[in-house]
């Protein structure tokens, strides 16, 4: 697929993005739901190594090519990597799945109700990575805690700031400003992300394109005026904690938004399951949170 080819794809196919970019202090928890005890590996490589073959696993089964996903997020060594002797973009996009690089490095401590992301020293070495590796967008996240007007609109700038930088090198962003779901005042504050989102949105060069990664709003199609605006080419969602049920049953109540789920759609596999097992099990997943992402 070619860059627009797969702009098509994430503008209009049917389907969802995977969340494969667990990094470095997420990785250690990923592997024990999937079977990888700690004791099974000694230090970073050989972790990262176990979180590549389950990622390669999940990749290279047979329900992952049915065209259910059309899109997946990578860690940045996960793209550096290899799927049966091809690098990652590459064998995605073979699969008619579209590459995305997590380029953020990482939260700040909260103020103001929200960790913002940390400087992203590494931005332009990692961009030019990306670029050569064919891939065709990026994912950055921060934390909304409560709605505090003045944090959420710091943490809406510099989702913005960094994605223009990002598509300045010919990059779509995906801007990933998450509300913590078990946030009390989460729906008021919601509106006011919308608010300054949609600032945002409209600041943008026409022609311009961004995602976002939102969590499923807790008044269903609160989004809508993101998903219809010119400047963005979809807005998908964050499973953010929710099983694959409930975050299903949750989207499946918003129009035009798709999901972006990790735990959601890896949560039952497992290392000691056989290929057919593995693929049965993620299969079910996958058309379980397909069905959610075409229910609108």
């Amino acid at each position: 697929m070619n860059f627009d080819q797969m702009a098509a794809t994430i503008a209009s196919a049917d389907g969802f993005i995977a969340a494969l970019d667990q990094s470095g202090g997420s990785t250690p928890k990923a592997l024990r739901g999937y079977g990888v005890e700690d004791s099974e590996w000694s230090g970073d490589e050989e972790m990262y190594a176990a979180i590549h073959a389950m990622r390669s696993r999940v990749i290279t089964a047979p329900s992952f090519a049915s065209g259910k996903v059309i899109g997946a997020i990578l860690f940045e060594k996960t793209m550096d990597g290899l799927v049966e002797g091809v690098p990652t973009a590459d064998a995605l996009k073979q699969r008619g799945v579209v590459p995305f690089i997590k380029v953020d490095q990482g939260l700040e401590a909260e103020a103001q109700g929200v960790q913002l992301m940390k400087d992203m020293t590494n931005l332009d070495a990692l961009l030019d990575k990306s670029v050569a590796a064919g891939m065709f967008g990026t994912k950055m996240r921060s934390v909304i805690k409560s709605a505090d007007a003045a944090g959420i609109a710091a943490i809406v700038a510099q989702q913005f700031e960094y994605g223009n930088r990002i598509a300045d090198r010919g990059l779509v962003p995906i801007l990933e400003p998450e509300y913590d779901i078990t946030a009390a005042d989460r729906a008021q504050g919601e509106e006011i992300l919308l608010a300054e989102v949609m600032k945002g949105l409209d600041a943008l060069p026409e022609g311009r394109k961004f995602m976002l990664k939102l969590s499923i709003p807790a008044s269903p199609n609160l989004y809508a005026p993101a998903i219809a605006h010119p400047n963005v080419l979809r807005v998908v969602a964050l499973s953010g904690g929710y099983s694959t049920e409930d975050a299903c049953t949750h989207l499946a109540k918003n129009k035009g938004m798709i999901a972006s789920f990790s735990r959601g759609l890896l949560q039952d596999l497992r290392k000691g399951q056989s290929d057919a097992e593995f693929d049965a099990t993620l299969g079910a997943a996958i058309d379980a949170v397909y069905q959610a992402s075409v229910a609108g």
